[in-house]
């Protein structure tokens, strides 16, 4: 790969989060503790990466902000249109894998 300029860089890194979680918003079908169990990250930790990385360069953006940036609407909306309970098996895996997530 070609060496890249910082600003370059950040650009490339910045379209592929949006691709991210433009992706995500679009399967809403791929449940959190699926991610979770296959990946160890979930839509819950881009968002509290974002108020991390937000909270580094001294701004202030609260959890509700920081998921509605990454699932395109309100928490609470998104769990109500999309979420479903989790199978026992899954439920078994993330707290094998996640202690803290289970």
């Amino acid at each position: 790969m070609a060496d890249l300029d910082q600003k370059t860089q950040t650009e490339l890194e910045a379209a592929s989060f949006r691709t991210l979680i433009g992706h995500l918003r679009d399967r809403t079908d791929v449940q959190n503790i699926d991610l979770m169990n296959l990946a160890g990250f979930c839509r819950n930790c881009l968002s509290r990466w974002y108020r991390e990385a937000a909270e580094a360069r001294g701004l202030r953006v609260d959890d509700a902000a920081a998921r509605e940036r990454v699932y395109g609407m309100p928490y609470a909306e998104w769990r109500a249109r999309h979420q479903k309970e989790g199978s026992p098996d899954q439920k078994a895996a993330l707290a094998k894998s996640h202690p803290k997530h289970g």
